[in-house]
């Protein structure tokens, strides 16, 4: 099969990703493989491209964001068939049985394994993903809107529930990309007003056109005090600008899953007043299946720019540039 793959990290205008064959993957036991129809550019995917995080072996095939059709079944498989479109995401594999897994907290799993980081990815014109950790997609969606809901989406809709979002709260979004794009869609949707600062002026006009309250360059300019806000840029300087937004009692969600080192924070000018910092940690499956119902019943619609799967290091440098439209998508045989 024709796939990206990475043999070795570097910054991604060295086009570190090579159009390679590879050979078919087969599904093992318990296991589909997919035939991928595309799969969305996350900034994770970015991260692993270029080093800032490290798969545990390479080489490796990125993506993980994945939207296909179950094309072959391995033993013992129960759940999927042959025919069925589905959606593979970040997280593949919870051991079950640790008091993570056992307390509605999979994502917490020392055992957790990913997709496009410990097993190829979507980047190629084949994925196996383990059926227990495949999405059945609401025949709402086509394959182009599903795709940025399976790690965009998701993680977003993690960060909603880490940020503690009380009904008709003010929500602040810092960064304004993919994930961000369809939180304020659903957020919106759930009625809050959405306050978005954000440099790029290109995201500005996304943003409002979205439907949100207010767009700026800088959180000095917010027009109120907000209870609960998102991080979604991977700059650590953003968290005090952030925190010093909050009113008494909020919450900051820090939505990625790699950030460059926070600075040193004044307790009482950031944090006293109970002024809380919830990390995300990837997603669980429960994130997933309430996201794409959520997103189905909201009528959400990513923004989406297409790329021929050949070209995904001009797509990654197009997520690192900020100048993508909503999601980047890259699409298999176009």
């Amino acid at each position: 099969m024709k796939s990206m793959l990475l043999n070795r990290q570097a910054p991604v205008e060295r086009a570190p990703l090579e159009w390679i064959d590879v050979p078919d993957p087969v599904p093992g036991p318990l296991e589909a493989r997919v035939k991928v129809s595309c799969c969305a550019v996350c900034r994770t995917d970015l991260h692993v491209v270029e080093g800032d995080l490290h798969p545990p072996a390479l080489p490796i095939i990125p993506g993980h964001q994945i939207v296909g059709v179950v094309d072959a079944l391995g033993p013992n498989c129960r759940r999927l068939r042959l025919g069925m479109r589905v959606g593979v995401a970040w997280l593949r594999h919870t051991c079950g049985a640790c008091r993570f897994c056992t307390s509605e907290r999979e994502n917490l799993c020392e055992s957790s394994r990913y997709t496009g980081f410990h097993a190829h990815g979507g980047f190629a014109e084949y994925a196996v993903v383990p059926e227990d950790f495949a999405y059945e997609l609401p025949e709402s969606f086509d394959d182009m809107t599903a795709a940025p809901l399976l790690c965009a989406g998701i993680i977003g809709y993690r960060a909603l529930l880490r940020c503690n979002l009380r009904r008709n709260e003010p929500l602040g979004l810092f960064g304004f990309g993919s994930s961000a794009h369809v939180v304020l869609q659903l957020a919106t949707h759930r009625g809050h007003e959405v306050y978005v600062v954000t440099r790029g002026r290109m995201h500005q006009d996304m943003a409002r056109a979205l439907g949100a309250a207010w767009c700026g360059a800088e959180a000095s300019g917010l027009p109120r005090r907000l209870d609960a806000a998102i991080v979604f840029a991977p700059s650590g300087a953003v968290v005090p600008a952030a925190l010093a937004a909050l009113e008494r009692g909020g919450r900051v969600a820090l939505a990625g899953i790699h950030m460059t080192p926070i600075p040193q924070l004044d307790y009482d000018a950031y944090l006293y007043g109970e002024r809380d910092v919830h990390p995300v940690t990837a997603n669980t499956r429960a994130d997933g299946r309430a996201l794409l119902a959520e997103a189905a019943e909201a009528a959400v619609r990513p923004r989406t720019t297409v790329y021929p799967l050949r070209d995904a290091n001009r797509a990654l440098a197009d997520v690192k540039a900020g100048t993508v439209d909503g999601t980047a998508v890259l699409v298999v045989n176009s």
